[in-house]
């Protein structure tokens, strides 16, 4: 509990109020960007996606989902553990459910994902199979799941991360029973149960041009003169802060001139956590710089962000202490990368600066010290963190500090939000409290909040 010292209190008098609005975010949808995402998107001919969860496509998730993307991907919904848990019994509900949103809400859907080594029912990845029988379970499956969504789904992520990082192929059920050829197969056997959809292959640390990107790039121009059924590469693009290949755009570039389409699919940026300003703003160059090697290949359709927000985003999960890998946190607040997608993208929105305000003020006084308070407010933007800082200019020292962590060098004082009151809501205000001492004079000092 903190302590206050008792003495006069010159509230009234000495109250003094100094604002300096941040360059924050918006809140969430309408005022999130002058230009929806999907419409700046769509005037380049590029595509906007996010992958989503179907429970979750209510309220203001659903709200964000529906204005800002012109392309869904199920997340989990449609791999083979979701519709086929038990050999021969489906569950279509939630894939059924996200098709039927992107419907009414004049969006693509991107099926993701028909072969992969992962996500696979016990039965199938449990089973002992051979070959025969092994690729008659796969033409069902992707025959079936195909059939079941023909002319609803823009493309197929048909198959899903079959290299290793040194280029050779993955050990995986599909690979040791049936060997390399199992991609040619899928390929043509979702072509036949669905000619309109584009036919991609996807894989991640295949951004850049590497061992693993070459690869794939190998196994594309072979399929391609094989006549093989391949539209497109998906580029997963789950990157770390800071880390976007240099040779991204030209990767792209070598896939495209070989008369295939690109996408990226799976685009997030983490980093370490805490989330700071410099990270935020490094994580929105980050963004800009995948958006803008896409919007300078012709063939590149669009992007799709793993997730719009924090709240939705497999990271944590996954990378101890990672996180914040998002467009928008966990409170639906567009981040700086938001801007930065739509500034890539074409759009001139910028992030609201004034919303949000500080307000320094002295509520008790006594010969040797004083208590004072800021209140941190927000109107028509929100918060998921915040630092408050200012410099005294009489040589005053802060001794006690409560609602938040204050640490002072010299005159200068920097205050951060305490783990449970970072928040403040489009309308809301936090307030947090210190003691100090002072001698001889106690002005208001200016402050900022950022």
């Amino acid at each position: 509990m903190r302590s206050r010292r008792s003495g006069l209190s010159l509230a009234s008098l000495l109250t003094g109020i100094a604002t300096l609005g941040a360059l924050l975010v918006a809140a969430p949808a309408a005022q999130a960007a002058d230009t929806p995402l999907r419409d700046l998107a769509a005037a380049k001919g590029k595509v906007i996606g996010t992958a989503v969860t179907g429970s979750k496509l209510t309220g203001t998730y659903g709200d964000i989902s529906g204005a800002q993307f012109n392309s869904l991907t199920p997340g989990n919904a449609m791999k083979w553990e979701s519709v086929e848990p038990s050999r021969g019994a489906y569950n279509w509900a939630e894939a059924d459910q996200i098709v039927a949103f992107a419907q009414a809400h004049n969006q693509q859907v991107r099926g993701h994902t028909l072969v992969w080594h992962s996500q696979n029912p016990g039965w199938l990845a449990n089973g002992s199979w051979t070959s025969a029988e092994l690729s008659t379970l796969l033409q069902d499956h992707i025959s079936t799941e195909v059939t079941r969504y023909k002319g609803k789904l823009a493309a197929w992520d048909v198959v899903n991360e079959p290299f290793n990082e040194d280029g050779t192929y993955r050990s995986t059920l599909w690979y040791n029973g049936l060997g390399a050829d199992y991609i040619a197969q899928a390929l043509t056997w979702a072509r036949a149960a669905d000619p309109s959809a584009k036919l991609y292959i996807n894989d991640y640390n295949v951004e850049g041009v590497n061992a693993k990107s070459t690869a794939l790039y190998n196994l594309v121009k072979s399929l391609k003169e094989r006549g093989v059924p391949i539209d497109g590469v998906g580029l997963q693009a789950h990157l770390i802060l800071g880390q976007v290949p240099a040779t991204f755009q030209q990767n792209i570039q070598r896939f495209a001139d070989l008369g295939v389409d690109v996408a990226i699919t799976e685009l997030d940026i983490r980093m370490q956590l805490p989330a700071t300003d410099a990270k935020l703003t490094q994580q929105a160059a980050d963004y800009k710089a995948v958006l803008d090697a896409c919007v300078a290949v012709t063939r590149c359709t669009g992007v799709t962000v793993w997730g719009f927000t924090d709240s939705d985003s497999w990271i944590p999960d996954v990378f101890t202490g990672y996180g914040a890998a998002t467009p928008y946190d966990e409170n639906y607040v567009p981040k700086p990368a938001y801007y930065a997608i739509a500034t890539a993208l074409g759009g001139t929105s910028t992030p609201p600066t004034g919303a949000c305000s500080a307000t320094y003020s002295v509520t008790n006084q006594w010969n040797t010290g004083f208590t004072g308070q800021v209140r941190i407010a927000c109107s028509g933007a929100a918060l998921s963190s915040w630092r408050v800082s200012w410099t005294y200019g009489a040589g005053q020292q802060i001794t006690q500090a409560w609602n938040a962590s204050c640490t002072q060098t010299g005159a200068a004082v920097s205050c951060l939000n305490a783990s449970y009151n970072g928040t403040v809501a489009n309308g809301g205000s936090v307030t947090f409290g210190f003691n100090a001492a002072w001698s001889g004079s106690n002005p208001v000092p200016t402050v900022t909040l950022g």
